[in-house]
């Protein structure tokens, strides 16, 4: 599974790196959420609620 972030959609609220702060940050100039390239396995309860709290809906769980 991977996480997807819509850049387009993000509003950068910053619920996802309240929730998820391993595994997500934002961008300093837009404010945009990106996943942290050293974010670690195992996270999937943090990551669930970050997909829950996003106001825009920008975050998805993927199948791969």
């Amino acid at each position: 599974m991977s996480i997807e972030i819509d850049r387009d959609t993000c509003v950068g609220a910053g619920q996802c790196v309240l929730a998820a702060p391993d595994v997500f940050d934002q961008t300093e100039d837009e404010g945009i959420s990106f996943v942290r390239p050293d974010a670690p396995e195992g996270r999937d309860g943090e990551i669930a609620d970050a997909v829950d709290r996003c106001p825009a809906r920008a975050i998805a769980l993927v199948d791969r």
